[in-house]
């Protein structure tokens, strides 16, 4: 490196941070502005039945308080229930209220007994499997494990009822289930500690978990008989909650709804979690504690399922204020902002013009604005420019390519030595011709998921030939259109979300009966329904029927299994298609989702904000998935047109959209734009000279610069085969590599303008505005003019400038 070029590379990589500084007041109220009772009603349908009730209250400034203790509550008939602090036990059958009064606001709640004597054996699968997930005894690491912890073995996160019950009360007659003893089975000396246990005590004796144990053993400890009532959705209350300061506490409350129509208070029974334990802390009783400034998911698990309630905690007292002045783009604003009011943070102001036609023209296009264009928005004045940039940007080749390459990664098209590399060009160019055309993406889905045919003569049925392992199949298909990762219910029941092995299996029947077979040209396989094969549950070897995930068991009789699968999740009944589709759009436009990993949907991983994701979704989908349209509203918003520089309010922030994000480009733009900036030209195979990275149709196909920036290998359809970290290589490549180095030298850019008598402070301008879409400042200005007057070869400072400026982070980021 040259003593000039290390000069400039100093200069131009530094930079100076500004703070922009906020000036807030809030004042919280005396009374609360509304009360919230949960459950909204209250139904008792055995003796062993309760509620219990939440009372929280919620101000004009937005704060929660749990004021259950402080709330008055009143049942209006007595004689039908009795009342213990908050929990209500049955006395006799009838319908009752209970009246909440506080704050001067009264809410009226319910009450329905029935068949309060009842009082029949305990249920294994629904007293005591519950029992093994809150002890944390069949988790991973412990007796969850595959081989089982000393010598105890049950299934992972209860799977198998029956089988656990088997090792229960059979593996070792008499030793973990002593019938003739109960208080000596090991099972609970073990667990209480009363014996040395390696996982530590686990209940209490005499504590509700472990009576309900030691009594299902004195009933004879019973498998169930028969049909058992399923639990079919959990609710978790209260459902949201803004604390105010460290140490404040809400207490939660979890309700069971079972296929039988009863529901049930599950509380001591669901397991707790959180997924920021340095905001918010949760015991197993399910009190919440608050804890530093932020945000957390309170979870609960039972059974199968797995719900939430987002907390946010706040400083004790934060004074705030919203500007007037902040107002909204468009209905994607509003929604942000209603939550950034939440956490008190103000958003950033909007970026300039030369930040804008940057951010915006690498983002639809994949391509730096060239000067002419610069020159053309900055000197346009209209009110509307913005909008019409961004308009006259859908409407380029270059944004049909950009979404081909993102979609040709999620397809994993890429050849190998059993996909031709003409299989694959086919491939490419129907997608290709697929988005240029702006064919609604759910009419996209159902061709390419339901195609039959040769892989020449009908490209998309490469899907199938790509991946010919079924249960790979299915679990790819989840991922893409559905952005989950079903992976974990293939041998035991999703640890985190709703997907059972049942439901894994069931979706995978879906793809049993794909067949394939060689056509006349040996690089060809023809794809059809075979009309034949099922799929086998591995536990107890029975015939899973299709059923989609999270919906019905539809009629598949005399039809192609993954046309009806197509039909239904490319639809509007399918509550997770659109939801995918918009956050990993949503993803592309700001370094990261609503719901981040992009392709990791999960129960367990919500949205950073549900109304936002929800109301994206219903518009792309009242849009027809029109794809152009979504990607306007996302583009026209006040919040994607923030500037990157945070204020006092919101520089902690880095999932909620406060303010712009840097983020590095992605290898095929980088490569394009260091192409653009020099004028040169690079070759990829099948492609001719000149062609961009971003329009490579093989996945196989690549060079050293992309493959030090993280392109993706396209082996996998995990959106984390882009890799957009910087490391010390792709530093090294840029300063001593021969690509910035050679397209300098090649393009000649520096020459040219010099023979064609420009100033060289002219040609200064000109490459500041082709690498980094703005002016030089008048600081940058006058520096670099001074080094251009000390040296008279004005090519070798200027080819020098040009090297720092694309060495500079302010290139290599989008910003």
């Amino acid at each position: 490196m040259t003593k000039l070029r290390s000069l400039f590379f100093t200069l131009l990589t530094a930079g100076i941070a500004i703070g922009l500084l906020g000036q807030t007041s809030f004042a919280q109220e005396g009374n609360p502005s509304e009360l919230r009772v949960y459950p909204a009603n209250v139904n008792l349908s055995s003796a062993r039945d309760r509620q219990s009730i939440q009372v929280q209250a919620v101000y004009p400034s937005g704060l929660t308080r749990d004021v259950t203790s402080e709330s008055k509550l009143t049942l209006a008939n007595a004689a039908l229930a009795k009342m213990e602090n908050n929990i209500l036990y049955p006395v006799a059958d009838g319908d009752s209220e209970v009246t909440v009064e506080f704050g001067g606001l009264t809410s009226k709640l319910p009450v329905k007994v029935t068949t309060h004597a009842a009082d029949g054996p305990l249920s294994f699968r629904l007293d005591v499997m519950p029992i093994f997930m809150k002890s944390s005894c069949n988790n991973g690491s412990c007796h969850g494990a595959k081989s089982g912890k000393d010598g105890f073995g049950l299934s992972l996160f209860g799977y198998d009822p029956n089988g656990d019950h088997f090792k229960l009360t059979r593996e070792i007659p008499g030793r973990r289930i002593n019938l003739a003893l109960p208080e000596q089975s090991l099972v609970l000396e073990k667990a209480s500690g009363q014996v040395p246990h390696t996982g530590g005590k686990q209940l209490e004796s005499g504590g509700e978990l472990y009576s309900t144990m030691l009594r299902w053993i004195k009933e004879g400890a019973k498998n169930d008989q028969g049909e058992v009532p399923k639990v079919e959705r959990v609710e978790i209350y209260p459902k949201e909650a803004v604390m105010d300061g460290e140490g404040s506490t809400q207490r939660l409350t979890v309700r069971g709804y079972y296929s039988d129509g009863t529901d049930r208070d599950i509380t001591s029974q669901a397991y707790f979690m959180t997924s920021n334990d340095n905001s918010a802390e949760v015991t197993q009783e399910g009190i919440v504690t608050a804890g530093a400034r932020g945000e957390s998911f309170l979870m609960a698990r039972f059974d199968t399922h797995t719900v939430g309630s987002r907390f946010i905690i706040l400083p004790k007292g934060l004074q705030f204020q919203w500007p007037e002045e902040i107002a909204g783009n468009n209905y994607i604003d509003g929604l942000v902002h209603e939550k950034l009011k939440k956490l008190r943070q103000i958003p950033s102001g909007v970026c300039t013009d030369e930040e804008f036609i940057r951010r915006v023209t690498l983002d639809i296009t994949g391509t730096l604005p060239t000067v002419e264009e610069y020159e053309i928005f900055m000197a346009d004045s209209s009110h509307d420019k913005r909008e019409r940039k961004i308009d006259e940007l859908l409407e380029r080749k270059e944004f049909v390519e950009v979404w081909v390459m993102k979609w040709a990664e999620l397809l994993k098209i890429r050849s190998d030595n059993q996909n031709s590399y003409k299989a694959m060009l086919l491939y490419y160019n129907w997608l290709k011709d697929r988005v240029a055309s702006n064919m609604p993406v759910d009419q996209m889905v159902r061709e390419l998921l339901g195609a039959n045919g040769g892989t020449f003569t009908n490209p998309p049925t490469n899907f199938y030939q790509l991946e010919r392992d079924t249960l790979k199949t299915s679990e790819n298909v989840a991922q893409v259109f559905m952005g989950m990762r079903i992976q974990c219910a293939q041998c035991h029941n999703h640890p985190f979300d709703r997907w059972t092995m049942d439901d894994y299996y069931s979706f995978s029947a879906f793809f049993t009966q794909i067949g394939r077979k060689t056509s006349e040209d040996v690089r060809e396989t023809i794809v059809y329904n075979s009309g034949g094969g099922e799929m086998k549950h591995p536990v107890d070897n029975r015939n899973m029927p299709p059923k989609f995930l999270g919906g019905d068991v539809p009629d598949v009789k005399g039809k192609d299994r993954r046309e009806v699968m197509a039909n239904w999740l490319a639809s509007k009944e399918n509550p997770f298609f659109a939801r995918n589709l918009v956050n990993r759009v949503w993803s592309h436009f700001f370094g990261r989702g609503i719901i981040q990993e992009v392709d990791d949907i999960r129960i367990s991983n919500p949205p950073v904000n549900e109304p936002l994701l929800n109301e994206l979704a219903m518009k792309f989908t009242d849009y027809d998935y029109d794809f152009k349209k979504l990607v306007k509203d996302i583009c026209m918003s006040r919040t994607y047109q923030l500037s990157t520089q945070a204020n006092e309010t919101n520089e902690t922030d880095s999932t909620n959209f406060s303010h712009a994000s840097l983020r590095r480009l992605r290898a095929e733009f980088l490569l394009d734009s260091i192409s653009q900036v020099t004028d040169t030209d690079d070759k990829f195979r099948g492609l001719p000279n000149g062609a961009r990275a971003v329009q490579i149709s093989d996945g196989n196909t690549s060079t050293y610069f992309l493959t030090t920036f993280g392109r993706a290998t396209r082996e996998s359809v995990c959106s984390c085969e882009v890799k957009m970290e910087p490391n010390l290589s792709q530093a090294l490549h840029l300063l001593n590599g021969d690509t910035v180095n050679s397209k300098i030298a090649q393009g000649n850019l520096i020459k040219r303008r010099l023979d064609e008598k420009k100033l060289p402070q002219d040609i200064l301008e000109e490459i500041y505005i082709r690498t980094l879409s703005r002016r030089p400042t008048e600081a940058e200005r006058s520096a670099l003019n001074e080094v251009l007057l000390k040296n008279d070869n004005n090519q070798q400072v200027l080819e020098d400038i040009l090297w720092a400026l694309m060495n500079s982070r302010e290139f290599l980021f989008n910003h």
